[in-house]
């Protein structure tokens, strides 16, 4: 043998080393490695773990290469490598229908197997009889894929493995919404076989997309066939769970080791440095050990006191693997790693060292890592008594293969054998740097000649459609479609891309088709969409949304360029509307909210986008691949025609004069008005005394009893002021002379005569509710009027509401599908024949054409659109189903970033959505929690949409909320709407449903973040919400306690804070939102009682035995309960009463609190104390609930309501103190602790006032 180098020398140690205990393991035939000498099944996850040493050492010999014998070496070291992820590839393809139906499906049982034959690469075992779904081992197998070819290998050898392999990114790029089974096969720690979304595997997925994006699996040599295409979006929905998840491995698991390996090499998936750092610090500060990190808290698996009959665990036996958890050696080599790449020596040499102990050596010298260390059966007790004390023992394989190959790379980068560089070709690890300003590119093209000459008469200057060419621009939906025939092979049977979705980082860039180049309008400005994408201020906030979230968002190379078209439907009475002018002004100016902008034109920004290649649209297969496919070029040929033509829908009448005498109006009259139900008046939020919802909604077919008895007062859904008062109604021919309440809704003085007609007709209409429109058609608004009749008047009416009522009526009685085609032309005189003529609206003029209800309504809905009358917008939208298009993603956003959507109004009709559900069937859910209320329907879908903008753009308004309520939030901003307004609960919520998207997004905002807000009101009677910056404007108009003519006479003499707590609790009660820590915190207290009751629920002190405190399962537990309280106010301060228990918990004031605490008793308690000093103080509360009782008051407490209107029996003053201070909440539930619980001693402590 020649002279060798030094490190020639070392390297060849290495390579004896990696021989032995890797390479001869490796089965000659599949190239895969069997899981031990006994056991013949190959991981996937496992498998890619062995080879990287192999990898890294191929690549150390290639930098020595002095010698022919090394190349030789390098290149058998490589072939190794490329033997074992071929075998891999073989293995997953044998399973391509698998992949093509989890598309689909998304089902564990349909999902690739995690672990195959090492003899033949044919599955082991049944679809059914393992947890295959394992997100994080294909991710990382794709992740190590990308890696090797770009350090040059050659892994892939023909387009049909690069279709195959662009079917696995589709595979993995929902990671983010899949729940799985995770790096441990177990999902639920319990190991029930329920899969739950984890953390590990959504950073190992965001990782792998990121590293397959644009690369050529050909290497060197490909073409672009060979290149794989990733949308941008997917890999940032799964950083974004992946952010708003961390350090939480799971809904079990509050933590897990497993997360080394997504924060460090080699995935390299978080880009936030401090995240990074905390994750680290958690782990190591609750799981590390002498011998290694524990896997995740209260893990049974090789412990000795686990039952190794049985697979599962019982939830109550979890408690007794605390602290004697087994600690994995393996982890230590993810930290030498982590700080190997981190540049860190100090850290990997304290690592190596602690890591140097705990190996075993083998009779010839080898270090082995084993695979982890358990405490012996005999010193268990000890163990538990002082956690880290007992000497432990090698369980499990030895070596362990994976761990084994970390050691060596990390001995390799220890020994300057390899540099950080070469183990990351992709350059992976420098995510987390800070990244220069992004500059966000705007250009803004106008639909024709006309609306560009508009422009220019503000100074600003855009292209037409037909300038920019030969640039085209397209909408959203084109590109979704295209990227529908990326990864179809027919060979294989694999279908392309099945989600439809294309998020703004795609349209952001421009792409390129042989000699065409395509802009995309972003998805949110498809007018063919939604009833929210007719408002153009909405479109505008979301425009601002989507910059901002670009500048945060955008890691590719070249500037990102959002592409707008303004179009005729924009116009507002043929003009630009003034926010969009202001908006554009801004853009032009170079900054909007903070972001750098630059307006410009398509052709100047050319040279500066990114520019995405479309190749994989040539027919290839064909063996054309530089001719399109003919099912791509036939969808083009026909879309560029018609996609941008001037097609105007619009041309329906009335569209843009509209009478002046409309400006100030509730839009929606008697028959639309009987399907809602919202309910704001009873000051019981969500309970109506004693009467069942189906009292409340009225819509069943008789009227209960105390309907008919007192038919004059409050008859209504929402009641009114009882002031009687004859009207007129302005249809005559219905002759219908009724008396009326009249409504106390503000009226302009400048109004034209007619709209306070119209006014008093609503208020008439509103008198009926459903149910007597079948019982008493003589009082109806329509009585006795024949459909013939109805149809002519629907024919003559301008008025868009009068329209919806008629349409309302037809639907109820002849359903959606009934044909008007002909009708309405009897005994008519030739001038209404000739009005009929002009009016295209109604639309029934076409002989011989059915035209249905249907037909009608639509016509109805897009002129309401057209009209911004959104009140008949959403219920024309709800009655013809329409749907939210975002409604399931928008929903998947918030559960995947663990929280929980409640749709309906508790307490009976609450349905929680826990998983993401088909859009069908959460619209179908919904339905059922609203009956028939449409307008409320749209309106929960449509704040859910907006939640879930919020949750992507503003996470930190949802901070410590686990369930988001929607129907209480829909009350709740009623109940805001009518305390800012001085209104009574109707007009509110009529009030409410006319608000326009814009401003329900903005009230939304001002609910969730806490903010004061006024109601300013804008031309046309549409409300304008705006924040009060200063505390102290005009609180005295704000905050009223509910009506003026209520029987105290409190109002009269408010001061500028009341109600201010009183509003706070109410807010926080109905977001659900808790102090921090506070779910961990109720963990101690149940700790130390046997449990919590709260309105009828018990949490069993066995929740500690099952749970770990930081366990989100543990507080759904909680949460759970305190939902069953209805009213918001009341569950505050249960919420309240829980925290002074903890307190006490805190303080170890004492060693037990006893039996089953009442925490409502608590509540009842401060209460009655809080009164009995109001009554020593001659306080606020002596007007209602300290008043010395005499008969009538006691017959009325007796009968549920309070004098001031508190919830739950609890006076209305209480809920209105501050929590600090001598009379706040806080002093008497302390009081209230001392006095209920037995366990406090009772005497000589009491005086001491809480500070």
């Amino acid at each position: 043998m020649r002279s060798r180098s030094n490190s020639g020398v070392r390297l060849d140690y290495y390579q004896r080393i990696v021989h032995r205990l890797i390479l001869a393991h490796q089965e000659p035939v599949t190239g895969l490695f069997p899981a031990s000498n006994v056991n013949s099944h190959a991981w996937i996850r496992d498998n890619v773990y062995c080879i990287l040493a192999v990898w890294g050492l191929s690549m150390a010999y290639k930098k020595i290469a002095d010698q022919d014998e090394d190349r030789a070496k390098c290149y058998e070291l490589e072939q190794s490598c490329v033997k074992l992820m071929r075998g891999l590839l073989m293995a997953m393809m044998n399973q391509k229908d698998k992949v093509e139906k989890f598309k689909m499906t998304q089902s564990p049982y349909d999902s690739l197997h995690a672990k195959y034959s090492s003899k033949n690469g044919l599955p082991v075992v049944g679809d059914n009889e393992w947890g295959h779904l394992q997100i994080d081992a294909v991710s990382l197998y794709l992740l190590i894929l990308a890696q090797m070819t770009a350090s040059g290998l050659q892994i892939v050898f023909s387009l049909d493995e690069v279709s195959f392999i662009q079917n696995l990114v589709f595979y993995i790029e929902s990671a983010y919404s899949i729940p799985d089974y995770g790096i441990w096969e177990r999902g639920d720690k319990t190991n029930h076989g329920e899969p739950e979304l984890n953390a590990s595997s959504i950073g190992m997925a965001k990782a792998a997309l990121e590293a397959m994006n644009e690369l050529d699996l050909f290497g060197a040599r490909g073409g672009p066939a060979s290149v794989i295409h990733v949308l941008a979006d997917e890999a940032h929905k799964c950083q974004a769970v992946l952010q708003s998840m961390l350090p939480r491995e799971s809904n079990s698991k509050e933590l897990d080791s497993g997360l080394l390996c997504v924060i460090g090499f080699p995935a390299f998936a978080v880009d936030d440095a401090q995240l990074i750092h905390n994750t680290k610090d958690a782990i190591l500060s609750r799981l590390q050990g002498k011998y290694g990190c524990k896997r995740f808290l209260r893990d049974g698996y090789r412990t000795p006191k686990e039952d190794p009959s049985r697979l599962y665990y019982e939830r109550w036996e979890l408690r007794m693997f605390e602290n004697i958890e087994c600690e994995w050696p393996l982890f230590y080599c993810y930290l030498i790693l982590f700080h190997a790449f981190q540049n860190d020596k100090r850290s990997v040499e304290e690592y190596a060292s602690r890591l140097e102990k705990i190996m075993v050596r083998s009779e010839d010298g080898i270090l082995l890592v084993p695979e982890s260390y358990a405490v012996p059966q005999d010193l268990v007790g000890f163990e538990y008594q002082k956690p880290g004390s007992q000497l432990r023992e090698v369980v499990g394989r030895c070596p362990f293969l994976w761990g084994q190959s970390l050691f060596i790379l990390g001995r390799l980068l220890q020994e300057g054998f390899l540099a950080v560089g070469e183990l990351d070709p992709l350059n992976r690890r420098l995510g987390a740097q800070k990244k220069p300003d992004v500059v966000v590119q705007v250009v803004i093209i106008a639909e024709d000649n006309e609306i560009r000459d508009k422009l220019a008469e503000h100074d600003l200057h855009v292209q037409t459609i037909a300038e920019v060419a030969p640039i085209e621009v397209q909408p959203a939906r084109v590109l979704s479609h295209l990227y529908t025939y990326l990864g179809r092979n027919r060979k294989l049977g694999l279908s392309g891309r099945k989600s439809r979705d294309v998020g703004i980082l795609s349209t952001s860039k421009l792409y390129s088709l042989k000699d065409r180049i395509f802009a995309f309008t972003p998805q949110f400005a498809d007018l063919s969409r939604f009833y929210i994408a007719s408002d153009n201020e909405l479109m505008i906030d979301i425009l601002k949304g989507e910059i901002n979230f670009l500048k945060s968002a955008w890691d590719l190379l070249g500037r990102p360029l959002v592409t707008l078209v303004l179009k005729r439907i924009h116009l507002d009475q043929d003009k630009i509307p003034l926010a969009m002018i202001q908006t554009m002004r801004k853009l032009k100016s170079g900054y909007i909210n903070g972001t750098r902008v630059m307006l410009g034109s398509l052709k100047d920004f050319l040279n500066t986008s990114a520019i995405t290649d479309l190749s994989f649209l040539g027919s290839t297969e064909d063996g054309y691949p530089d001719r399109l496919h003919p099912d791509v070029q036939t969808y083009l040929d026909e879309h560029l025609l018609r996609s941008f033509s001037n097609r105007s829908t619009m041309n329906l009448r009335g569209g843009q004069l509209r009478p002046r005498t409309l400006r100030r109006r509730m839009s929606c009259k008697g028959a639309i008005k009987k399907t809602r139900s919202i309910n704001v008046d009873s000051d019981n939020l969500g309970m109506e005394g004693p009467s069942p919802l189906t009292e409340r909604r009225l819509s069943s077919i008789v009227p209960p009893p105390w309907l008919q008895a007192n038919k004059q007062s409050h008859v209504s859904v929402f009641a009114t002021t009882p002031e009687e008062g004859p009207a007129s109604s302005p249809l005559q021919h219905l002759g219908n002379e009724l008396s009326v309440r009249e409504n106390i809704y503000p009226v302009d003085p400048h109004h034209s005569r007619s709209a306070i007609d119209r006014r008093s007709e609503f208020v008439r209409q509103q008198e009926m509710p459903k149910i007597l429109i079948q019982r008493h058609r003589a009082e109806t608004n329509f009585a006795e009027t024949e459909v013939e009749e109805l149809i002519a008047m629907l024919r003559e009416t301008e008025n868009l509401e009068e329209q919806g009522d008629i349409l309302q009526y037809l639907v109820d009685t002849q359903g959606l599908d009934f044909n008007t085609a002909g009708l309405g032309f009897k005994n008519k005189s030739d001038d209404n024949a000739t009005a009929s003529a002009n009016n295209a609206a109604a639309g029934m003029l076409e002989e011989g054409r059915v035209v249905t209800v249907r037909d009608l309504l639509k016509g109805l809905y897009e002129k309401a659109c057209q009209q911004k009358l959104w009140g008949l917008v959403r219920h024309t939208a709800g009655m013809l189903g329409k749907r939210v298009e975002d409604l399931a993603k928008a929903v998947t956003d918030l559960l995947v970033r663990q929280k929980q959507v409640t749709v309906g109004m508790p307490p009976n009709n609450e349905h929680t959505i826990t998983a993401p559900l088909p859009e069908v069937e959460l619209r179908q859910l919904i339905h059922d929690a609203y009956g028939d209320d449409e307008s409320t329907a749209m309106l929960t879908q449509e704040l859910m949409v907006y939640l879930a903008m919020f949750i992507r753009t503003e996470p930190q308004l949802f901070h410590e909320m686990l369930r988001l309520r929607v129907g209480l939030i829909i009350q709740v901003m009623a109940k805001e709407l009518s305390r800012t307004l001085n209104c009574d609960g109707e007009a509110a919520s009529e009030h409410l449903l006319n608000l326009s998207p814009f401003e329900m997004k903005n009230l939304l905002y001002h609910i969730l973040s806490g903010k004061e807000f006024a109601v300013s009101s804008v031309a046309r009677g549409n409300l304008s919400i705006v924040s009060c910056k200063s505390s102290r404007v005009s609180k005295k108009s704000q905050i009223g306690l509910g009506d003026p003519e209520g029987e105290d006479a409190l109002v009269a003499t408010i001061d500028d804070r009341q109600g201010q707590w009183l509003r706070r609790r109410r807010l926080d009660g109905a977001l659900n939102r808790v102090p921090r820590d506070f779910y961990s915190r109720v963990w101690t207290v149940l700790e130390k009682c046997q449990g919590l009751a709260i309105e009828g629920r018990v949490l069993q002190q066995s929740l500690t035995q099952e749970m770990t405190p930081g366990e989100l399962k543990f507080a759904l537990e909680v949460e759970t309960a305190l939902n069953q309280i209805p009213q918001p106010e009341y569950r505050q301060l249960v919420v309240e009463a829980l925290m002074v228990l903890t307190l006490v918990t805190e303080h170890n004031m004492v060693p037990t609190l006893g039996g089953i605490i009442y925490v409502e008793h608590l509540v009842h308690k401060a209460n009655q104390l809080f009164l009995e000093d109001q009554r020593k103080v001659q306080g606020d509360a002596t007007l209602c609930c300290a008043k010395i009782k005499d008969g009538k008051e006691q017959q009325q407490a007796a009968s549920g309501m309070l004098l001031c209107g508190g919830a739950a029996y609890i006076c209305q003053h209480l809920y209105d103190s501050a929590p600090s201070g001598s009379y706040g909440t806080m002093t008497y539930m302390s009081r209230a602790v001392a006095l209920v619980l037995d366990c406090v001693p009772k005497h000589g402590e009491m005086e001491c006032a809480i500070s």
